[in-house]
């Protein structure tokens, strides 16, 4: 009995010793720390974003939304739906880059791959005296693309990690980056069906 005390005493110690050298190598403290002064929401989207990587194996399709578009809707259409919500939200479109057209120089018909740019300026004047680094991820684009099937769909990046990723963002901002959220979210929503 004394033998099997022992034991069980030797295995307690070097558990405990082992979680404390973890503790200790990983700095898990201090990092349980400044997790716990990140928004609310950015484990559940930091969770949302690692499911969709282990789904599909790939990273950038786990930092997009998609939306499929109505097959009766022509893209100019979803164009022009697009551009009336995004005025109606005081979002300027900033860019239209045409990446492929139905055919290339050759006559081969090929994907439609198509990027719209959306801005607001006095918010991204905002986020960029913030941080930087907000600049690189403007302007807001929507991406029009065919798919093999001939499908076509909107995608743009997913923003709740940005908006919710890291600490709480200033009141008067937040505000404003879910304006630029909910409108683009809106424009997809609403633009895939030919809806203003």
């Amino acid at each position: 009995m004394n033998v099997i005390k022992n034991i069980l005493s030797v295995l307690g110690a070097a558990i405990i010793i082992g979680f404390l050298v973890v503790y200790v190598k990983f700095d898990l403290g201090d990092k349980m720390d400044k997790a716990s002064q990140l928004d609310s929401r950015a484990m559940g989207a930091y969770m949302n974003m690692f499911n969709a990587v282990l789904t599909t194996g790939r990273s950038a399709d786990a930092m997009v939304r998609r939306v499929k578009i109505d097959p009766d809707v022509t893209t100019e259409e979803v164009i022009e739906s697009m551009r009336s919500i995004a005025t109606d939200a005081n979002m300027l479109q900033v860019g239209d880059s045409r990446m492929a057209d139905k055919y290339d120089h050759e006559g081969k018909r090929q994907r439609y791959v198509r990027i719209l740019h959306y801005c607001a300026p006095n918010i991204a004047k905002t986020f960029i005296d913030y941080s930087v680094a907000y600049g690189a991820f403007m302007p807001c684009r929507i991406l029009i693309v065919e798919d093999d099937k001939g499908d076509r769909w909107l995608v743009t990046m997913a923003m709740e990690l940005m908006l919710f990723g890291g600490h709480t963002l200033p009141a008067d901002m937040m505000k404003k980056a879910e304006h630029v959220r909910d409108t683009m979210y809106k424009m997809m929503d609403l633009g895939a069906k030919g809806d203003f």
